[in-house]
This record gives structure tokens, sequence and C-alpha cells, in this order.
């Protein structure tokens, strides 16, 4: 069975690597040693990965990553390679990849399309099915509880899903699964994606949710 969690692990490893520590990434206001310490302390200090989810415990969450983020960066991406320690809920049979193949996809792609010159690359068939699996309960969690119009997920194979308020204006994002995945995660300023729906519409989804260039 393959374990797409893991490829896009080493795959994450070698791009924060390749980057060195003081790279820019999509997630604001961290570069590249704030993602590896967040990657970190995720998994291997269950104390602070909690404040990641609640705001409550957000303050503490951000003072272990500081203290790891002063590590050397070299040790923070062996760590992370390494994959959880014994004692992490993601050592358990499963649990990486169910948790991990869609965080680990989208970080990497914080990484590879940071720069102004970035590309999409494509995603290996099996990956991209693996995602387009998780799609339709990230989309309703992420993008369908705050977007002003319905949104309507389309494959270029024409394999669609909806999410988003009903009797609200629709508007139609195309593209492949990875793409998607990542407007979902709010990163679509940096995908290729077709967007068609009402201008009107298109511009209120546009004030929550960032989209492609005009």
């Amino acid at each position: 069975m393959s374990n797409h969690a893991l490829a896009e692990r080493h795959r994450l490893a070698q791009l924060l690597t390749a980057a060195g520590p003081d790279a820019p990434t999509l997630c604001a206001g961290w570069t590249t040693r704030d993602l590896a310490a967040h990657l970190v302390i995720r998994e291997r200090r269950a104390d602070a990965a909690a404040g990641i989810r609640v705001g409550a415990l957000a303050g503490w969450t951000q003072r272990v990553q500081d203290g790891y983020a002063e590590r050397p960066y070299e040790e923070l991406v062996r760590l992370f390679r390494a994959g959880p320690p014994l004692f992490s809920l993601f050592a358990l049979p499963g649990a990486d990849e169910a948790a991990n193949t869609i965080e680990y996809f989208v970080h990497a792609e914080d990484v590879a399309r940071a720069g102004d010159d970035w590309t999409a690359q494509p995603v290996p068939p099996g990956r991209a099915e693996a995602l387009w699996r998780r799609l339709p309960l990230i989309a309703r969690l992420e993008a369908g509880r705050r977007s002003p119009v319905r949104l309507t997920l389309s494959r270029p194979d024409g394999r669609s899903l909806t999410v988003g308020p009903a009797g609200a204006p629709t508007v139609h994002l195309t593209g492949d699964p990875g793409e998607l995945v990542l407007f979902t995660y709010g990163r679509g300023a940096r995908t290729v994606l077709d967007v068609d729906g009402a201008p009107d519409a298109v511009e209120a989804l546009r004030h929550v949710l960032p989209l492609p260039p005009k």
C-alpha cells in the first residue's frame, strides 16, 4: 500500500534543505525555519501542539515553537525527516497517513511556491486520488464554512463536489486535486485554477479566500 504521507514528508524535508533556514513560505510571517519548528513540535510536543487549533493555548505553542526555532536548522529538518517518535500519536498505525498526507503536501507547496518564479509540478496519480478522497471533508471544514458563496470544486475529468451556503450564488473552480486542496487551505493566489461565476460572486469570494490573479 502506498504511503503518501511518508513520500510527502521526504519531499518536504528535501525542499526545506534546499531552501535553507531563511527562505519565505506561504505561511504568513513564517520562514522555512519557523515552518520546520512547527512540524517538529506538532508531532513531538503534544503539550504544545494543541495550541495550533485551540486559540487559548496559542501563546504557549508559540513560545515552544520559538524555542525550537533557535535550534540548528539542520537538526530540525533531521528530526522531521526521521518521523514521529514512538510516544507520538502520529506513530499509531495509520495515523501518519490519515493526518499528514494533506498536511505535508500543503506545507511542501508552501515552500515550493513561495518564490515569484514558482510552477505547479505534476502530482503522482495515486497521490492525486488520495488528495481527492480527502477533499470533501476539508472543503466543508475549511472553505465551505468561510465562503459567502456556493463553491463547486471540479476536476478536469468532470468529477466535482459542492460546499458552501445553500441558495447563495455559485462560483465554479476547476483544477487538479492538489490545486483544489491548496485553494481550500487559503493558498488560492498561488494555484492553477479556472474560476467561473458572476463577477460580484467571484469578488465576494476573493475577499474571503484568495484566488488566482485575474
